[in-house]
């Protein structure tokens, strides 16, 4: 890997995005801890952030973030319609980076006549428009990113608030381990030589592979989805993934018969140090079984000591090494054109 390859595929500087992501985290807070919302915990029954793709992403982290916090239902929805229980003791919180991504747009709607008590956040466009229609509390957040590269601006944003609604507990020192790792992170996975850079190996070990990832359940099933994710839209291709316990009890079976496809695939176990000790012995048993079968097998643990700062660790190097398997298959990581394609059919009807 060297600059000219970056220079030539990156043309839309993912790379600088990346390398300002602690920034980006340190913004997001400073954003959301301004917002004004007129709700307090003892009005609020239920959670429901409604959004897609890089909109929904920060909400399925919140999610499994504050599972073991929250005392009531917190739910990501992935519609154009809510589900049946949302009322006016709900809170839904409609995220859409661009504002105008129809399924959203329609449960925004939807919200108002369930008379939720709704937060918007947003760059722009109709759910602007309509937060400011309706008199809802609106975060506006910087134009300008792909929605999967603002990730810091749909979590932090929204934990914050949800901090100062007394939703969930402060918690500043995990924020400013988690700003100091990504910072100390940045300077590492930025350089171009592998041998100093574990993103750049692990792209290197990728490539011309299908990965497969594997994580718990419990506190990192959406770290996996984000690093399947990305591969998607950063690298252009496909991944697998699944969570441990569920998948001991039918995905295993499926090592068995495709062995010529199963030598091409490499299988990425995501680990924390508090991950339940049954899934810890799980995953020292499956690396036997799966081992027969695959290319070869990745061994990535989270670092830090709060949850959030071990979360975003994983989460930040599975960004880096799409990027760098982004460059290594010579395309440029920011466009997602047949999403735009599809959009607009869509448009057309």
């Amino acid at each position: 890997m060297n600059i000219s390859t970056i220079h030539r595929y990156d043309t839309r500087a993912m790379k600088d995005l990346l390398i300002n992501f602690p920034r980006q985290v340190e913004d997001a807070v400073r954003i959301g801890s301004t917002v004004k919302v007129p709700w307090k915990a003892p009005a609020i029954r239920n959670i429901v952030i409604t959004g897609l793709g890089g909109s929904a992403i920060g909400g399925d982290l919140l999610r499994s973030y504050l599972a073991e916090e929250l005392p009531m239902p917190f739910i990501v929805n992935r519609h154009y319609f809510l589900p049946e229980f949302v009322d006016s003791s709900s809170l839904v919180i409609v995220s859409s980076y661009s504002g105008n991504t129809e399924e959203t747009v329609a449960a925004h709607n939807d919200a108002k006549k369930r008379k939720a008590s709704v937060v918007c956040i947003s760059s722009n466009g109709e759910t602007e428009r309509l937060a400011r229609k309706f008199h809802q509390p609106i975060i506006i957040i910087p134009k300008g990113y792909p929605p999967r590269a603002a990730l810091g601006y749909s979590f932090f944003t929204v934990l914050a608030a949800m901090i100062r609604m007394k939703l969930a507990s402060p918690r500043k020192k995990d924020i400013a381990e988690t700003v100091r790792l990504l910072a100390r992170k940045a300077k590492v996975y930025s350089s171009l030589n592998a041998n100093a850079n574990p993103a750049l190996s692990i792209a290197q070990q990728l490539f011309g592979k299908l990965p497969i990832v594997y994580s718990s359940a419990d506190r990192f099933d959406v770290v996996n989805l984000r690093w399947r994710g990305q591969f998607a839209e950063n690298s252009k291709i496909l991944s697998f993934g699944n969570v441990l316990p569920e998948m001991n009890h039918n995905e295993l079976v499926g090592w068995k018969v495709l062995r010529r496809h199963m030598k091409e695939m490499v299988v990425i176990f995501l680990h924390d140090k508090h991950d339940h000790q049954r899934v810890q012995l799980r995953m020292s048993i499956m690396k036997n079984i799966v081992g027969e079968y695959a290319n070869r097998i990745i061994d990535l643990h989270s670092e830090g000591t709060s949850l959030l700062a071990r979360t975003f660790s994983l989460i930040y190097l599975g960004d880096w090494v799409s990027y760098y398997l982004a460059m290594l298959n010579g395309i440029d990581p920011t466009p997602v054109k047949v999403i735009d394609y599809l959009k607009n059919e869509l448009s057309r009807v």
